[in-house]
């Protein structure tokens, strides 16, 4: 049961965003029903006069709402499955800045998190240079000389977060409550999953956690530098990693007087991307140009780590062969991938499903690259899958919404950039690694290594399930919880085994016809 204070907090929320006229607003009235417009109506009676589309006004109205609705904002552009793209686009300026918190406060907040040893290790910790809703960077230089950045929580954010949290789910409940329809968008699983994310960005050690990671991922023919994490001076409220110099690819001046080579530094985001996310089923999620930079070598720089993207084997092959089918216009390819990763509902056509995508794949061919959206071509592709009641994974939504990203600063930075040829060579490669013969030849070496562990482990479960058939005839069966567990686990090795020694059979049989054809 919410509180009264939560209604409080919903209310207020509300009245922010008629005022910036958000809810339900007038460029959609005469597609709305009767009841909505309406509602339009009635929350335009608190509206100010606001600027831009509804995109930019509701991008407004959270940045006043607060820490939690600014991520709220940022979770909603990824969202192009269920918003217009005018909206999406409002929204994909989303920025997060908040005046900085005192000097004394971020010192208390260092002493409470390290005690007497703050002081010492935080001896060179300078005024912040940036300051979001949720936490602000400090430089810190050593006595040595060497520059780290300093990431410290705001004093009572979890508190905040928390409360704003409570009034959302209220949000949600009551929406799906008084609009059955809107059960569709699910917005009480769509709340749960800000929660998640908000909760692991409060922990900064995940965040330096996710920095690591990526930093072993990005190999050195990546193009790509992660600042390494200084872990002595990282805590739950505190994050401390190396300095990166260089031009933030937000200031386009500083970009021109650095020299770089923008086509290049391109190149480097898009592939780099691409790589990582098929690769290493990893990726940095949050890849706007106020995160990244151009540092001196040429490499491209990478911060705020608060995003992790996660794809697993199967999302990853779904990516690439839905990529290779795009490029190389298999549609029907691109449709059975669907099928088989269990995406599509099997009442609809392969066939179907192919034409569709091809309405959405061939507008794009006989295009110059500059011409030739991915985000669009996504947004297209998501209303296609709608139709064909296809409800995408949180992971290739949070996927989509850093393609968007990556194809927005890569273009920024040189229009004629050709995202496409960027990301076929990736995307081959890929294919060929883990499709082709290579491929073939690690899934077997993988299916040899489960069978030795099937046999090794076979004895014992024959053991168990003989001592289960003498229990059984001594004492009668008793399908106790101990009992239906060793059972389904003898099952288990015995299904395994079939399957396994299948695979074997399978693997020999071409063995010997592949030497019966070279002989």
């Amino acid at each position: 049961m919410a509180s009264f204070a939560t209604y409080v907090r919903l209310i207020r929320a509300g009245l922010v965003l008629a005022r910036h006229d958000a809810i339900l607003p007038h460029e959609y009235q005469a597609i709305l029903p009767f009841p909505l417009r309406l509602l339009g109506r009635l929350a335009r009676v608190f509206s100010a006069k606001g600027e831009g589309g509804p995109g930019e006004r509701l991008a407004q109205a959270l940045e006043q709402l607060g820490p939690s609705y600014v991520k709220l904002g940022q979770f909603l552009a990824s969202r192009g499955d269920i918003l217009t793209p005018e909206i999406a686009d409002g929204l994909a300026g989303l920025r997060d800045k908040m005046p900085p918190f005192s000097m004394d406060e971020a010192r208390a907040a260092l002493a409470e998190a390290f005690g007497e040893e703050s002081t010492a290790l935080f001896a060179g910790l300078q005024e912040p240079v940036a300051a979001a809703s949720v936490a602000q960077v400090h430089p810190l230089v050593l006595k040595d000389g060497t520059k780290l950045a300093v990431k410290i929580l705001r004093p009572g954010i979890e508190e905040r977060i928390n409360k704003d949290i409570e009034a959302m789910a209220l949000g949600a409940r009551l929406a799906e409550r008084l609009f059955p329809a809107s059960k569709r968008l699910e917005p009480t699983q769509f709340v749960n999953t800000l929660s998640r994310s908000l909760t692991l960005e409060m922990d900064l050690r995940m965040e330096a956690a996710g920095a690591s990671e990526l930093d072993e991922v990005m190999d050195g023919e990546s193009g790509v530098a992660i600042p390494s994490v200084d872990w002595s001076r990282t805590r739950l409220r505190v994050f401390t990693m190396h300095w990166l110099d260089g031009a933030p690819l937000s200031n386009n001046d500083a970009l021109n007087k650095s020299g770089v080579d923008k086509a290049k530094l391109a190149k480097i985001i898009t592939g780099s991307f691409l790589q990582s996310a098929l690769d290493d089923g990893v990726f940095h999620a949050d890849m706007h140009e106020g995160n990244l930079f151009a540092l001196d070598d040429g490499r491209l720089g990478m911060v705020d780590f608060g995003i992790i993207g996660r794809i697993g084997p199967a999302q990853r092959r779904y990516l690439a062969e839905i990529l290779y089918g795009f490029l190389r216009r298999d549609y029907r390819r691109v449709a059975e991938v669907h099928f088989e990763a269990g995406y599509v509902p099997g009442i609809y056509g392969v066939d179907d499903f192919a034409q569709a995508l091809r309405a959405v794949g061939e507008p794009i061919f006989g295009k110059t690259a500059k011409d030739v959206s991915m985000s669009h071509l996504l947004l297209q592709l998501f209303d296609v899958t709608a139709q064909f009641d296809m409800h995408l994974r949180p992971e290739l939504v949070l996927l989509q919404k850093t393609m968007v990203q990556v194809e927005g600063v890569a273009r920024m930075l040189d229009p004629d950039h050709d995202l496409w040829g960027t990301a076929a060579p990736v995307v081959e490669n890929w294919i060929r690694r883990e499709l082709g013969p290579e491929g073939m030849a690690n899934d077997a070496y993988d299916t040899l290594r489960d069978l030795h562990r099937v046999l090794a482990d076979l004895p014992r479960a024959i053991e168990d399930g003989t001592r289960m058939v003498a229990d059984a005839r001594q004492n009668g069966l008793s399908l106790s919880h101990d009992t239906i567990a060793q059972m389904a686990k003898a099952n288990a090795y015995q299904n395994r085994w079939g399957r396994r020694a299948l695979v074997v059979i399978a693997l020999a049989a071409g063995a010997v016809a592949a030497m019966l054809w070279y002989y």
